[in-house]
């Protein structure tokens, strides 16, 4: 299988970039939350959040972040199996409400303050509008039931699109990304890569998707089985794994989740489909993982699992199962929330309160 020495060799220095966490920072972040107006440890999750978000930017009260969405969008193949409730061309149609804003994704972003970043990496047909940002390496990927989904090089151009618009964020001054996706189909090569990244049977990795009925879930199963068989895909090398049995938005969210850590920006990752992409940039670079949050837990079959192999734990439970970044948006307030008990709360000393002797 061919590939590309520069794009290799970018998805290797963005690894190579990623450093541990400043737990000097971190020490100090606790420290002064135990200063603050408060039982220790009584902001729970808000606490943990704060010290880890301190360690990644090397400070110990930083004030909220830029936010930006990225929703990475692109057509699959497998879809010719019948494994989707909706035609294929609805990705296309909804990557144009994004850019006119109608989606849900808009509704959240606007409400968070977020700007949503809209990139064709891979859908069929060509959308003209000049806020696209289209990076596409194909259109759409092959159905992976017959053959591999695309070349090892065509996996890591599309790593590499991701690594380089993290960067391209970074210098306009973003400090926290989401990852977004839009790909009919797509929980079908997501459960793929669960399944073989954590040995998880096929029928744990598997849900409804867009609602399928139970013919159509068989179908999906039947056609993931199939691709593993068919393909042999390597658990130890994600980007094998992606190539043959994932998808161009995949790998393009597993590039932003590797250039944000290199670039010591947070991720707040959405759901399953967005964890499969994390979980794959951590078995590229296993650094990656101290810079994600996980947002919430989605209704999809595998997403328990997914977060499970980050040693990661949701901060919201919504029942929500949409996609697009929408859970990863909602996470956003908790992200400043944290931010803000930091370098707003009173001291003990400050506030001239008292200190409990017991």
């Amino acid at each position: 299988m061919t590939t590309n020495p520069a794009t290799t060799k970018t998805i290797e220095e963005a690894a190579l970039r990623i450093r541990p966490l400043d737990r000097e920072a971190m020490a100090e972040a606790a420290g002064r939350l135990d200063q603050l107006t408060k039982p220790p440890g009584s902001l729970g999750k808000l606490e943990e959040l704060a010290i880890r978000l301190a360690g990644i930017a090397g400070e110990a009260a930083a004030k909220p972040p830029a936010k930006a969405i990225v929703v990475m969008a692109a057509d699959h193949g497998v879809c010719e199996e019948g494994v989707s409730a909706f035609p294929q061309e609805v990705t296309g149609q909804m990557v144009l409400n994004f850019l006119n804003g109608g989606a849900a994704i808009n509704v959240l972003a606007r409400q968070t303050g977020a700007e949503v970043v809209c990139v064709d990496i891979g859908v069929r047909g060509e959308l003209a509008d000049d806020r696209l940002v289209v990076r596409k390496v194909r259109p759409g990927t092959a159905n992976m039931a017959r053959e591999a989904a695309m070349t090892r090089e065509e996996a890591e151009r599309a790593i590499g699109i991701g690594i380089d618009l993290a960067g391209e964020l970074a210098a306009k001054g973003i400090g926290l990304l989401a990852t977004g996706e839009m790909g009919i189909g797509n929980t079908t090569p997501s459960a793929a890569m669960l399944a073989v990244l954590s040995g998880a049977d096929v029928e744990e990795a598997v849900g409804r998707g867009t609602g399928i009925d139970d013919e159509g879930l068989r179908r999906k199963r039947a056609a993931i089985r199939k691709a593993i068989k068919l393909h042999a895909p390597d658990a130890g090398d994600a980007i094998d794994v992606l190539a043959k049995v994932g998808g161009l938005e995949l790998a393009g969210l597993a590039g932003l989740v590797l250039g944000a850590a290199a670039h010591r920006i947070p991720v707040v990752i959405d759901g399953f489909i967005s964890t499969v992409a994390a979980l794959a940039a951590c078995r590229i670079a296993p650094l990656a993982k101290d810079y994600l949050i996980a947002s919430h837990l989605s209704e999809e079959r595998g997403h328990l699992r997914a977060l499970e192999e980050l040693g990661l734990e949701p901060m919201l439970r919504l029942g929500m199962r949409l996609g697009e970044g929408s859970g990863a948006a909602l996470a956003f307030p908790l992200v400043d929330a944290s931010c803000n008990v930091l370098r707003e709360m009173a001291t003990f000393g400050s506030a001239g309160v008292s200190v409990s002797q017991g």
